[in-house]
């Protein structure tokens, strides 16, 4: 619900615009506000966790987010529906990281990859699926049903948590670093912001380039006072550990691609193939299959092969794929781009489940709250960097060419991001044969042969 609902309200932009009386780029606001308060937010995701118990914050996230979503159906102007999708980014903020750090705790090390795997699945198909179910029940009903459908599945999720979400609840009173909180804040809103700002400008340019300089300066300053503070926010010191430290740079740096993706693909296929949203969402929708067949292989492969050599694999093919999709024209074949889609899926589904699982291998469960406030924070971050370089990659393109937007514009950001995910998997080669065995069930095997 979450990972979709970033997306969804994309393709209905412009009936919204026009049934609250503002300009569609006008509402763009409404994202960059969504993904401010996450954030914000998602910091404070551990310590609320360790305090207050984290089922108990997983279900108030949830219900949260169901009172966002309830705002938002019922907006009536520019002001409300801004504030609306940040009271609904709130409940979201605490809901992924939340949620992982309940799997991270029920779940025994060697099982890792295949919770992982599950976890992975949704968030690879929300982002893909939400430009096409929001098409869908926009144009067949309308827009206010893409907040409504969220009411019914977050009653059944909360239901469902308490039913069977059986954890031990493990409670941390550790003392709220307050200055941290507000540092941190400033520092990742203000890089989220300024480049939400930057790719899609909605603002004047110069409150982009101010507020990542704001953000820059309170994220280092931020750096200096958790050096000095018993209990930070967020605590440097976890990147001490070298699969930690290693998930979240080559995680990082492949979902900058995969971020670029779903702003890129649509926007090709309707601006530069003709194509309608929803046709456009059939197409691209096949990326979820890949997401889902990897569920069935990805314990087995991680367990013959290990975490290096299958993440490198996955990380360099999964960015020559999105390269790929730079050789994409109006003639190409919809059932060849859907191949190259699939496969792709497949690929980036195996890395992030890797890449999350790999990422708990050496942190203990004392500070797993803290690893996934800032693997969440790391994700946000390089999405919202991956479409601001789209962006500017766009508009750098199309001015020296001199002419507007076009086909070769978005081949040429393809060809960029793709190359940059690539890279991801060049630093997993790096690592040793045997890094995180005990996790990915690498050890047992080679304990088997020998």
């Amino acid at each position: 619900m979450e990972q979709m609902d970033s997306t969804v309200i994309a393709t209905a932009l412009p009936a919204i615009a026009a049934d609250i009386g503002t300009e569609p780029v006008a509402l763009k606001l409404a994202l960059t506000s969504y993904f401010v308060a996450l954030a914000i937010f998602i910091p404070i995701s551990g310590w609320m966790a360790d305090r207050f118990g984290a089922k108990n914050i997983f279900r108030l996230a949830i219900f949260v987010f169901m009172l966002g979503s309830l705002a938002c159906a019922f907006s009536y102007s520019l002001e409300t529906f801004v504030v609306s999708r940040f009271f609904q980014g709130i409940g979201s903020s605490m809901m992924t990281p939340v949620g992982r750090l309940l799997l991270v705790r029920s779940t025994p090390r060697n099982e890792l990859v295949s919770a992982m795997a599950w976890l992975t699945i949704p968030a690879l198909i929300g982002p893909i699926t939400g430009p096409l179910l929001g098409g869908f029940l926009t144009t067949f009903l309308s827009w206010h049903w893409i907040f409504w459908i969220n009411i019914p599945i977050g009653i059944l999720g909360i239901l469902l948590a308490t039913r069977f979400l059986h954890v031990i609840d493990q409670r941390n009173p550790r003392p709220i670093d307050i200055v941290g909180f507000i540092l941190a804040s400033v520092a990742f809103a203000g890089t989220v912001f300024g480049l939400s700002v930057v790719s899609l400008p909605a603002l004047p340019l110069v409150y982009g380039y101010l507020t990542l300089a704001v953000g820059a300066t309170s994220g280092i300053l931020y750096f200096l006072h958790a050096r000095r503070v018993k209990y930070p926010l967020l605590d440097p010191q976890l990147f001490r550990h070298p699969l930690f430290r290693s998930a979240i740079l080559s995680g990082s740096i492949f979902r900058i691609g995969v971020g670029a993706v779903p702003f890129l693909l649509p926007l090709m296929l309707q601006l530069g193939f003709g194509l309608t949203p929803f046709e456009s969402g059939l197409i691209t929708f096949v990326s979820a299959i890949g997401a889902i067949m990897s569920k069935f292989m990805a314990e087995k492969l991680f367990a013959r092969l290990g975490f290096p050599r299958l993440l490198g694999f996955t990380g360099v093919v999964g960015g020559a794929l999105i390269a790929a999709h730079g050789l994409f024209e109006i003639d190409t074949p919809p059932a060849l781009i859907m191949v190259v889609l699939l496969v792709s899926g497949l690929m980036r589904s195996i890395f992030f489940t890797g890449t999350n699982a790999i990422g708990y291998g050496d942190v203990d469960n004392e500070e797993a709250s803290q690893a996934t406030a800032i693997t969440s924070v790391g994700q946000q971050l390089s999405v919202a960097l991956g479409v601001a370089i789209a962006g500017a990659i766009l508009e750098i393109s199309s001015l020296a060419r001199g002419a507007p937007l076009g086909v070769v514009d978005f081949h040429i950001a393809f060809f960029v991001v793709g190359g940059i995910s690539a890279f991801a998997g060049l630093l997993y080669l790096r690592m040793p044969p045997d890094a995180g065995s005990d996790v990915s069930g690498h050890k047992a095997q080679i304990i088997a042969k020998e």
